[in-house]
């Protein structure tokens, strides 16, 4: 096993790649008593459109079916359910979706390798027929019609939809009712035979394990298994810079208006200078300089009864544009769109505001190795995104300066922008 330091956590990073293909992440973290795994496949909501191991022709399946297999994955040939199995061993057991990946997780004191090796056996196997795949249909779509409910998750999603032309993460990761529906049993094999293949996952391990001893006992499990192999390809698309949609308003049930804003940024160009890591923490320092519970529009507009809470932001990136969003409560949301618009293209950062915001950086990722949650997440979202880890954040953040955000934020265009305003 490859050992690296996290320089200034004062924790080690142990890798293994597997004969399979697997990649194998170990924390060991002493004092920790918890213990926390995760196991990912990069197969989120965004692939619909490959060519399946074993084959020379794109197959095109219907969106959702990412989440459609992690809740498919819980029901196993045996009968035994995992959170029962999980609940019985004193550890917490679920999933999620996203984007770009789907992740299993499990946390816990004691049993540590029985749960690990259930953890790779029921990811690993998967029991579908007609009839279970037919009643998962029902209780998924159950989920959408609870989604269209939520003003926020109908916000969110609606904004995203309206700010993309062509790339699937204009769709829904759950999917919709009518693409639930069509969904077939050969359909969720393909793709799980392609995506849920060693070679395209990733465990992280982080808490008070050995890594030597964990290690041999993964060895062992996969030594059991065989998984075909082969290339797996995915359609790209070539996503346009303006938006689908400028403006909804969607009337719902709701006792204040609500507003969603993104602003749809191609960060293609800078990467001839920067790497795409640094041009997104520039971006998310930017961002949070302007928007965030302690910046100056904040305090503006509830000094002005424009907004009662705080302003609240979120992104979701593509492979060269990064969608910001701003959300807030307001029955002044025309006011509120102006004075956020007019703050972003204001493009003037203050030395001080800058360094405030790196110290806070710095301060979160030291408190990072405090908890096996938080460093494991970092390694996991980090991996998912960029293929490798860093492991000396403080360097990074340290190292970053205003010259640098400036020359980005000069280049960066904010006229690519959507709004959706829920009534």
């Amino acid at each position: 096993m490859k050992k690296t330091e996290f320089n200034n956590l004062g924790i080690s990073l142990y890798h293994e790649t597997l004969d399979n293909g697997l990649n194998v992440f170990i924390v060991p973290i002493e004092n920790a008593n918890n213990k926390y795994v995760t196991f990912t496949t990069r197969y989120g909501s965004t692939i619909n459109e490959f060519i399946p191991i074993g084959r020379n022709d794109y197959v095109k399946v219907p969106n959702g079916i990412a989440h459609f297999l992690e809740h498919k994955m819980f029901e196993q040939r045996n009968g035994l359910d995992p959170f029962s199995f999980y609940n019985k061993n004193g550890a917490d057991i679920n999933a999620y979706t996203s984007f770009f990946g789907t992740t299993y997780h499990f946390s816990g004191v004691s049993n540590f390798k029985e749960n690990l090796n259930y953890l790779l056996d029921f990811v690993q196997d998967i029991y579908l027929t007609e009839e279970n795949v037919e009643q998962e249909k029902g209780i998924i779509i159950e989920e959408i019609k609870m989604h269209k409910d939520n003003p926020y998750r109908r916000g969110e999603i609606g904004l995203i939809a309206n700010s993309f032309n062509k790339n699937p993460i204009k769709i829904p990761i759950i999917g919709t009712e009518e693409t639930v529906s069509s969904i077939t049993k050969e359909e969720l094999k393909i793709c799980y035979e392609t995506f849920y293949n060693p070679s395209n996952m990733f465990l992280v391990i982080t808490g008070n394990v050995d890594p030597i001893e964990t290690i041999n006992m993964i060895k062992e499990n996969q030594s059991k298994k065989s998984f075909k192999t082969g290339e797996i390809i995915a359609l790209s698309y070539d996503e346009d810079d303006s938006v689908a949609k400028k403006e909804e308003i969607i009337n719902m049930d709701v006792t204040t208006p609500k507003i969603f804003i993104g602003y749809k940024i191609n960060y293609e160009k800078l990467l001839e200078k920067y790497s795409k890591v640094d041009i997104f923490r520039y971006l998310n320092i930017y961002m949070n300089i302007k928007f965030d519970a302690t910046s100056n529009i904040n305090q503006e507009l509830q000094n002005q009864g424009i907004i009662n809470f705080d302003i609240e932001t979120d992104k979701v990136n593509t492979d060269k544009h990064i969608l910001f969003m701003i959300i807030a409560d307001t029955e002044k949301y025309e006011e509120f769109y102006e004075a956020i618009n007019k703050e972003i293209n204001n493009k003037i950062i203050e030395e001080i505001d800058f360094v405030r915001k790196k110290r806070s950086y710095l301060s979160s990722n030291i408190y990072m190795s405090d908890s096996v949650f938080k460093i494991n997440d970092k390694i996991s979202s980090c991996y998912l995104a960029n293929n490798h880890i860093v492991t000396d954040y403080y360097k990074v953040y340290n190292d970053l300066n205003i010259d640098e955000l400036n020359e980005i934020i000069k280049e960066i265009d904010f006229t690519n922008v959507s709004k959706l305003i829920i009534k």
